[in-house]
């Protein structure tokens, strides 16, 4: 069976950085920004981003290549003898779940999101009880909005890599870039969205310490990079042999980073516009609020301040925040449809439709056990999955990848990339730092914190 490929840089810059962009930047960063000091957050994130992010992306994206298959199989084709191997196939196994239970909790936050869309709607027509269901927080809406999401996800991966995940990258991207600009302007001009701003890009450097905001900015860039789950080594097996991989990476991070930034300079000023405005935007604690109330109680509360333009940015910005679940939701979909239709040898559009309908009925068990299983999942996936496995494929390429294998690969795009800087760094790098950096800040979670 013939495999997909990306037709050019750009094509691949647009579905990576799709991936890379999603509800974990537009709501995730600001969410996390706000509940961890907002400035020093930010410069936690970006550090830790090429600090680690950038190699084990590197690290994702070589192996995907080298591979040219499903992480299983990729992981497995590296290795020589049992042990090795079953622990290939273990972490690849381990990579396929996260990434299935990762999409079937965002689908229900995807499902709010595009809930919210319609709602806004809903109320410029005047239908208000359609508006008050669709933003009443309910098991029925949630289960026919996630629903609704994956079925959507699932048409863009059953057409394959060129005429569904490319085509609609680079439909979505431009759309969501457009959008978050232009909310951002109009957010910044409100009365009051100076001062979140300051917050937000001014840090306070003695919280640069805090253990539980360095593991909580380490969760973030991993989950916003989409690393460890296998997504970035998959779209790595979809790239063209001559693409110079080190530069695509860095394209990939500084648009995932940029875009965190960017989400950040739209949300937590917005919710200071929204105080000025009489909403309380600060939990008992005195923190910022985040997560679900900045989104669906804050920001609504500015949107109905501002009048008859209120409906219309709370249109724009629901609209903007299902785009960038579905971008993301995409690479998180293709990582257990490759891997079945490889593994399985079935066609691409039954393996969609069997992942689409797991992963519909997963979804359906954290909507019907939200309040006690939900946290759970989102934790054990982002915070502790996903550096973990981000940790083993840095090991698989660092240890046992035959060096000159890592090399050739590389070379493939980049034909004198053994006199470069990134070639004198980065190996060692991945072998070493990486894992080690990824281990300590993982210990560090387990220490109480002060």
């Amino acid at each position: 069976m013939k495999r997909g490929q990306f037709s050019s840089r750009l094509a691949f810059i647009l579905a990576a950085s799709g991936s890379a962009v999603g509800l974990g930047n537009i709501w995730g960063f600001p969410s996390k920004a706000a509940e961890n000091g907002g400035g020093a957050f930010l410069l936690m994130y970006l550090f830790l981003a090429f600090l680690l992010a950038y190699p084990a992306l590197m690290a994702e994206l070589t192996l995907g290549r080298h591979g040219r298959s499903n992480m299983v199989s990729t992981l497995d084709s590296i290795t020589s003898g049992l042990v090795q191997k079953r622990l290939g196939q273990l972490t690849g196994i381990m990579g396929v779940i996260t990434a299935t239970m990762i999409l079937c909790f965002y689908s229900i936050i995807a499902g709010w999101m595009m809930a919210h869309t319609l709602a806004s709607i809903t109320q410029t027509l005047k239908m208000e009880k359609i508006a008050e269901w669709l933003v009443t927080f309910s098991l029925w809406r949630n289960i026919c909005f996630s629903t609704a999401f994956i079925s959507l996800t699932l048409l863009v991966i059953s057409a394959g890599v060129e005429k569904g995940i490319e085509i609609w990258s680079k439909r979505l991207m431009p759309c969501l870039l457009l959008l978050l600009l232009g909310l951002i302007v109009y957010v910044l001009l409100q009365p009051g969205a100076e001062e979140g701003l300051k917050i937000f890009l001014v840090p306070d450097f003695t919280q640069l310490a805090d253990p539980q905001l360095i593991l909580s900015a380490l969760g973030q860039a991993f989950f916003s990079l989409s690393l460890g789950v296998g997504t970035m080594l998959i779209y790595g097996s979809y790239i063209r042999s001559d693409e110079n991989l080190p530069v695509a990476g860095a394209l990939v991070t500084v648009s995932d980073t940029g875009v965190a930034v960017l989400a950040g300079m739209l949300i937590i000023p917005a919710l200071f516009a929204a105080q000025h405005l009489g909403a309380d935007i600060y939990t008992e604690t005195g923190r910022l609020i985040s997560g679900p109330d900045l989104i669906f109680h804050a920001l609504p509360a500015l949107f109905e301040g501002m009048g008859e333009a209120g409906a219309l940015v709370a249109i724009a910005f629901f609209t903007l925040m299902s785009i960038a679940a579905l971008t993301s939701s995409i690479s998180m979909l293709e990582v257990p449809v490759s891997w079945a239709i490889e593994t399985q040898k079935i066609s691409r559009l039954k393996a969609s439709i069997a992942v689409g309908v797991f992963s519909i009925l997963i979804s359906g068990i954290i909507s019907y056990k939200f309040t006690s299983i939900f946290e759970l999942v989102v934790v054990a996936t982002t915070e502790w999955a996903q550096p973990i496995l981000s940790l083993m494929l840095c090991l698989f390429c660092g240890w046992l990848m035959h060096r000159n294998h890592l090399l050739d690969e590389l070379k493939q795009g980049v034909p004198d990339l053994e006199s470069g800087l990134f070639w004198r760094i980065w190996p060692t790098y991945v072998k070493i730092f990486c894992p080690l950096l990824i281990v300590i800040i993982l210990v560090q979670s387990f220490l109480p914190f002060s």
